[in-house]
């Protein structure tokens, strides 16, 4: 397990992934907080629930649930620098799901729901699982203390 994390955790990268780390961060929480607890203009989770049953994405909120769930908290901890390669996967994935349910069809530019800012966070999120967490990182102070 130890062996594990060390892995996980280990990044050469310098200060690039903090500039990137940070706002990608505060977007996926702001996205997840919309989600799961209606902030930000947000529907909350029971309507975000009724608006993703109605594209098809069933059942509503137990996706609604995961999708914020992952936004909200992959988002902290890329913020913080913690555990940046798993959280970055999860929401790659994330961001692949809702470009393909929601944006596809929509064409490239976000001003016809397109899947424009989707891909740019998906591009964001598959470089920090590469680099990880770089020099400034909680991620740091996690390999420090397993030795």
């Amino acid at each position: 397990m130890k062996t594990l994390l060390k892995q996980i955790t280990h990044s050469t990268a310098g200060f690039s992934s903090l500039a990137l780390r940070l706002p990608v961060g505060i977007i996926f929480m702001a996205h997840g907080a919309q989600k799961l607890f209606g902030w930000f203009g947000g529907y909350g989770l029971e309507g975000t629930g009724q608006w993703m049953a109605s594209i098809g994405i069933e059942p509503g909120v137990l996706m609604a649930a995961l999708a914020g769930g992952a936004e909200f908290f992959g988002g902290l901890f890329i913020l913080l620098g913690l555990l940046t390669r798993p959280s970055a996967v999860v929401l790659a994935f994330t961001m692949i799901v809702a470009i393909v349910s929601v944006h596809l069809s929509n064409g490239l530019f976000m001003s016809n729901n397109g899947y424009e800012f989707g891909l740019a966070l998906l591009a964001a999120s598959v470089s920090l699982a590469f680099s990880g967490s770089g020099r400034v990182a909680l991620d740091k102070a996690l390999m420090a203390k397993l030795g």
